[in-house]
């Protein structure tokens, strides 16, 4: 079906029924909410959940004759119900869906891992190792030098010592390198774009994990004794880092030979299957403190490459259909601190439009040097905008690590994540549009998920 076709049986009177719709189940949440405000327990949180999944749904359909993406919808419903704009959800609720948050990142770190076909991989290798060199090199030394820079508009460096600015303007560098894998699958999944861009921003995003947790992991111990000159330069950050990775890689190919298995011998309630590897197995990465997300997108990206159930398992991903991303940007948006951004807005608004014209002079450089397509060249850039979870993860861990500086610091990291978080997927949907990938024809909604045979 064509987007065209889409837009026209959506007409004004299905708009007008769909956000009918959305105003009457706020306004029943909002008495709910009022009638009995100290309301807690498993049976909110399933409440929470549907809202969400359903406010989520029909504001993306209410702004898709703008041409904005599906995942600015969820965010802007999740940021309207949360707590701090129409408080349908309080904190205790949006903290309550964490780890229903940490499974719909599984499902697609696993989904990115099982689209990475390792034919291409191979093809795109120069051209992934020309952008990954340039675009970490140059986001890491001018973010970081701006953010230098900034001193006299950042709050909590002004007092800082020229030794210790270093070192913070060193780990924000490192920060603003990092990517979204789940807002660039989020986009793929409702574009169904193919072709250069898609494919070499799937490629890039995925890869790039490895690449920032290596390089956070050196800037910290780098920075360590510029911010506290009582410490020193220790190599046990690099074996623990090391611990990590291999455990990571280790653990996510011994879960992809699971998943083969089970598809080839048994492949029945996949789904189910998914659902408690994804909840037993984010328990188990948590205690051993690996990486969720290199460990989800190795499991996919074995049972894709090395097995021949690859087909299947994309089968079963694709039933999720859109509630995966509905509910992992729907919760973010009412995670997201707006009191926070209200405040820091202009630094971060600085900051994250600083970090894209450089990530856009670096894509242009090493187009250059890779001898990339033109398609590559002009676009390239938009999918490197978004931000979200994992920048949000490493500022807690600097944050945890840097006390002297790590309220403040995370703080400034949340705001300018949230900008990225909405501009990057509105940027990267309009290139695949302009670069002509996309099959203009609707994602799967909620209406149309069919169970799977097994």
């Amino acid at each position: 079906m064509s987007g065209a076709a889409a837009a026209g049986r959506k007409g004004i009177g299905t708009r007008a029924a769909h956000g009918l719709l959305l105003l009457a189940f706020c306004a029943l949440l909002f008495a709910v909410t009022r009638a009995v405000p100290e309301v807690h327990g498993g049976l909110w949180t399933i409440t929470a959940i549907g809202f969400l999944l359903l406010a989520g749904t029909l504001t993306s359909e209410a702004i898709e004759p703008l041409g904005l993406p599906h995942l600015t919808g969820y965010l802007v419903a999740g940021i309207a119900a949360g707590p701090y704009v129409l408080r349908l959800l309080d904190e205790h609720t949006v903290k309550s869906l964490s780890p229903v948050n940490t499974l719909a990142l599984s499902l697609i770190a696993l989904a990115g891992g099982a689209e990475l076909d390792l034919a291409t991989v191979r093809r795109e290798a120069r051209r992934l190792a020309w952008a990954s060199l340039v675009q970490c090199m140059l986001v890491l030394v001018l973010m970081g030098g701006l953010f230098f820079a900034a001193r006299p508009i950042i709050p909590f460096t002004r007092s800082l010592p020229t030794t210790a600015l270093v070192g913070v303007a060193l780990l924000w560098g490192a920060l603003a390198v990092t990517r979204s894998p789940s807002a660039t699958l989020g986009i793929l999944s409702q574009t169904r774009a193919q072709g250069p861009l898609a494919t070499f921003t799937l490629a890039f995003v995925m890869a790039s994990d490895v690449v920032v947790v290596v390089l956070v992991a050196t800037a910290m111990s780098i920075a360590r004794p510029l911010i506290d000159p009582s410490a020193s330069f220790s190599p046990d950050a690099f074996v623990a880092l090391g611990h990590s990775l291999f455990g990571s890689v280790a653990l996510g190919t011994t879960l992809g030979l699971v998943i083969a298995a089970y598809l080839k011998l048994v492949n029945r309630q996949m789904l189910v299957v998914l659902l408690v590897l994804g909840f037993g197995a984010s328990t188990v990465l948590d205690y051993l403190q690996f990486d969720a997300l290199l460990t989800f997108m190795v499991a996919g990206f074995i049972v894709r490459n090395m097995s021949k159930q690859g087909h299947k398992f994309l089968a079963c991903i694709e039933q999720t259909g859109n509630v995966v991303y509905v509910v992992f940007f729907a919760t973010a948006g009412a995670d997201l601190d707006v009191p926070l951004l209200r405040g820091l807005w202009p630094v971060a608004l600085v900051l994250a439009g600083a970090r894209s014209l450089v990530t856009w002079g670096g894509s242009l450089i090493a187009g250059r040097l890779s001898g990339d397509p033109p398609v590559l060249r002009r676009w390239s850039w938009s999918g490197l905008v978004s931000q979200a979870g994992l920048a949000l993860g490493l500022s807690t861990i600097v944050a945890r690590e840097f006390p002297s500086i790590g309220t403040p610091f995370r703080a400034l990291a949340v705001a300018t994540v949230a900008i990225n978080e909405m501009v990057g997927p509105v940027l990267f949907k309009l290139a695949l549009d302009r670069a002509g990938e996309t099959e203009r024809r609707e994602a799967v909604s909620l209406a149309s998920i069919r169970p799977g045979p097994g």
